[in-house]
């Protein structure tokens, strides 16, 4: 009951602080270097937002840091908010609060070590530790030995196993695809002004080989993959959200956006919420026997 306590409390600070600091991002719109360019050591010619809190970001980037600001706002704190009150109900609700929380530690993680510095970055370290202690928390409560009860015989185990396991080596080769060729390369094309591919790395180092081994062990029907396939899913959907937005903003901001990218991510959004909808349909009443 101690440790349900300290979880809700961490989600409630994860709560007011992330809607400050993605009100504050999208909304704060003030002129401070507009038309800004500069000569980044890979040759490129980056031109800067030049506007409110992410006035050092390139434009490519604050077109997609807005844009998650813009789902954060009206979607992962609403579904935070909505997992926090079902948590205490039921095994849904408790998946779904890992789930979410875990968009905000990818979110936030990312925002701490990829963005340009800005007044904001206490906050975004502070979220991201909130998150991970909260994600830790919860999902080191959930019981394995009696976790297959709770899904119906007839969940097609396999089928949702595979598609797992295609779509993360999918992005992997994706990711692999624009690392690869700059290896030897003096140049590196698209970083801009950022250090390193941050958010490939996040993906390629922790988030993809979860998702395939999620996979895996839904696949040979393993209690922990009755486990981290729900939760790689929802924080998969909400991540997928984020993308389709940003792919959204940075083509009305004028910034090139590959047809693959286009394409592809609102195709596995589509696909993660199909599985997530068999997944819980597949959920039996006696979700109910978790208990802190």
């Amino acid at each position: 009951m101690k440790m349900n306590k300290t979880s809700n409390l961490l989600v409630i600070f994860i709560i007011i602080l992330a809607s400050i600091a993605s009100a504050y991002g999208f909304f704060s719109n003030n002129a401070i270097n507009e038309n800004q360019t500069i000569q980044t050591i890979h040759n490129e010619t980056v031109r800067l937002y030049g506007k409110g809190l992410y006035h050092n970001e390139s434009v490519s980037m604050a077109a997609q840091v807005r844009a998650q600001d813009v789902v954060t706002l009206v979607f992962a704190i609403p579904l935070l908010l909505v997992s926090l009150i079902l948590n205490k109900r039921s095994l849904k609700g408790k998946l779904l609060l890992v789930g979410t929380l875990g968009y905000f530690l990818y979110t936030y993680m990312s925002y701490s070590f990829l963005a340009i510095y800005n007044n904001f970055f206490l906050i975004y370290v502070l979220l991201m530790s909130l998150s991970f202690f909260a994600f830790i928390i919860n999902i080191t409560s959930q019981e394995l030995q009696n976790l297959e009860k709770c899904f119906s015989a007839a969940m097609p185990s396999k089928p949702v196993g595979i598609f797992i396991i295609v779509i993360g080596i999918i992005i992997s080769l994706m990711w692999l695809g624009r690392i690869v060729p700059t290896i030897g390369n003096n140049t590196v094309n698209g970083l801009e002004h950022y250090t390193t591919f941050v958010i490939q790395a996040m993906d390629l180092g922790i988030v993809l080989p979860v998702t395939v081994v999620s996979g895996v062990l839904l696949l040979r029907k393993k209690s922990l993959g009755y486990l981290l396939a729900p939760i790689i899913i929802i924080k998969g959907i909400t991540l997928l959200l984020a993308i389709d937005v940003m792919a959204i903003s940075m083509a009305i901001s004028g910034v090139s956006v590959s047809p693959a990218e286009l394409i592809l991510f609102p195709l596995f959004t589509v696909i993660f919420t199909m599985i997530l909808w068999i997944l819980f349909k597949n959920f039996k009443s006696i979700d109910n026997i978790y208990t802190y």
